[in-house]
């Protein structure tokens, strides 16, 4: 009986390894198969997770998953429609059960600063009566039946804070939401004259003139940008400081203040938005120079370059009305013409009165002086007084020596030279509708620079822009 026991014992022990060994395998296919069903669509869905996520690495974080898929900041989307808060002298308390209402997505857009090609614009004063669709009439005028991307509007600073922290908002309250409603219309806005109640003690109040106080200026300018976040894509800031009338400080004419004012307010605006461009007053030329009542413009800007002009500002203001001579003629070979009332570029040759010689001068210094800045002409244009019955405004006699079909004839020539010339970046016409604006009075000197001529007619200029502008956005695929 011993000697069979230990084959039977042999045997059951053989089976029990065996089914042993058969169990093992058995589960571990089955595992091997779960994990090659449930692992594989795990991999495929994360895989196809990362694939839709930008340049997203294997190893990305959960924070840098959650930073890519963050949205972009609002100063690189298209400005939408909302309407700020109106105007109002007596704060109002916001409904606590009111809901926010969300912002429509917008699709990113190229910085204003960042598009460095030539663009045309062109100066509109707002609708006095402050009606919303006579305001989107002008807008509809500049963007779809002129074809521009820009308009320029001046801000008062005196009448918009008339009491320090004061604000009377409604002229922008009404332009800014309605020129949104054109997609990729920007905005230039020149901010000038600091109310009384900022100016230097025993200044000239009578006369336009800076603040005694950047500060004031800097925090004026932060809080428009703060009211209406991606509505502006310009700032000039001030406007022909280089004349009396326009800068009387007890400080004088000085460059080196005007400077100032100009680093100040640009850090401050870079600081909230980057994405705005920041122009340097422009300058009005001028023959006189003695440093009191004027500046010549060459001089000054060569003040303002040794002052720190090009480490604070994205483009150099410019302004250029041409008188009664061509965009295309240098000042110093002014053809004679024995016709003309106003004899300024004929019997006292100066280069304040060449279009040409004033903008290939100011890119000159520039270059010279290790800029590479363009050039943003802020107004530009030639008065024409046909119909404006009793124009006799002293000093501006040269509109009677323009026919509207010579003012239309200088905008296309001017704006071929500034595209073909590489340094100018914005061009705006002065102006859209300051006629219409005025009752076309005799008095007012903008009325003659107006493209609307009386009795609501376009002048040919208003075409000539027109069809120049739409040729070349053709010519650029835009």
């Amino acid at each position: 009986m011993a000697a069979r026991a230990n084959p039977l014992r042999r045997q059951l022990r053989d089976f029990v390894l065996v089914w042993t060994g058969i169990t093992l395998m058995m589960a571990g296919c089955t595992f091997f198969a779960i994990y090659l069903a449930y692992g594989g669509l795990i991999e495929t869905t994360t895989d196809s997770l990362t694939r839709n996520l930008p340049n997203t690495p294997a190893e990305t974080s959960v924070a840098q998953v959650a930073a890519q898929t963050t949205p972009v900041s609002t100063r690189q989307l298209a400005p939408t429609n909302t309407l700020p808060p109106a105007a109002t002298p007596t704060p109002t308390v916001p409904d606590a059960t009111a809901t926010e209402a969300q912002p429509p997505t917008a699709t990113p857009t190229l910085l204003p600063v960042d598009d460095s090609s030539f663009q045309v614009g062109i100066q509109v004063q707002y609708s006095l009566d402050f009606n919303p669709d006579n305001q989107r009439g002008w807008m509809n005028d500049v963007y779809s039946n002129l074809g521009l991307r820009w308009f320029k509007q001046q801000v008062r600073w005196e009448e918009f804070e008339p009491e320090r922290g004061q604000y009377n908002w409604a002229v922008l309250d009404l332009v800014l939401p309605v020129a949104a409603e054109f997609p990729g219309l920007r905005v230039m806005l020149s901010i000038v004259t600091a109310p009384n109640w900022a100016r230097e003690a025993g200044a000239d109040v009578s006369r336009h003139g800076p603040p005694a106080n950047n500060q004031d200026y800097v925090n004026f300018v932060t809080a428009l940008i703060a009211r209406y976040p991606g509505m502006v894509h310009g700032i000039e800031v001030w406007n022909e400081q280089n004349i009396d009338r326009e800068w009387t400080s007890t400080r004088g004419l000085s460059a080196s203040n005007y400077i100032g004012l100009l680093r100040d307010t640009y850090q401050a605006v870079k600081n909230v938005d980057p994405g705005i461009i920041v122009v340097s007053g422009a300058l009005s030329p001028t023959g006189l120079s003695d440093g009191v009542r004027a500046w010549d413009d060459f001089v000054y800007m060569d003040q303002m370059i040794a002052a720190g002009l090009l480490n604070y500002s994205d483009c150099i203001g410019v302004h250029h009305n041409g008188y009664n001579i061509g965009p295309d003629i240098t000042w110093d070979a002014v053809p004679n013409d024995p016709t003309a009332q106003f004899r300024g570029p004929f019997d006292n040759p100066h280069h304040s009165w060449s279009f040409r010689s004033t903008l290939e001068t100011y890119a000159r210094k520039v270059r010279n002086a290790g800029g590479d800045q363009g050039l943003c002409i802020t107004e530009f244009g030639w008065a024409v007084s046909a119909g404006i019955e009793g124009f006799n405004t002293p000093g501006f006699e040269f509109a009677n020596d323009n026919t509207p079909e010579e003012q239309a004839q200088y905008f296309t020539q001017a704006l071929d030279l500034m595209r073909d010339w590489g340094f100018v970046w914005l061009a705006f016409v002065w102006n859209l509708n300051y006629g219409p604006q005025a009752g076309w009075a005799a008095d007012n000197d903008n009325v003659p620079y107006s493209i609307i001529g009386p009795n609501w007619q376009h002048r040919p200029a208003y075409g000539a822009i027109r069809d120049w502008q739409r040729a070349y956005m053709t010519s650029i695929g835009r």
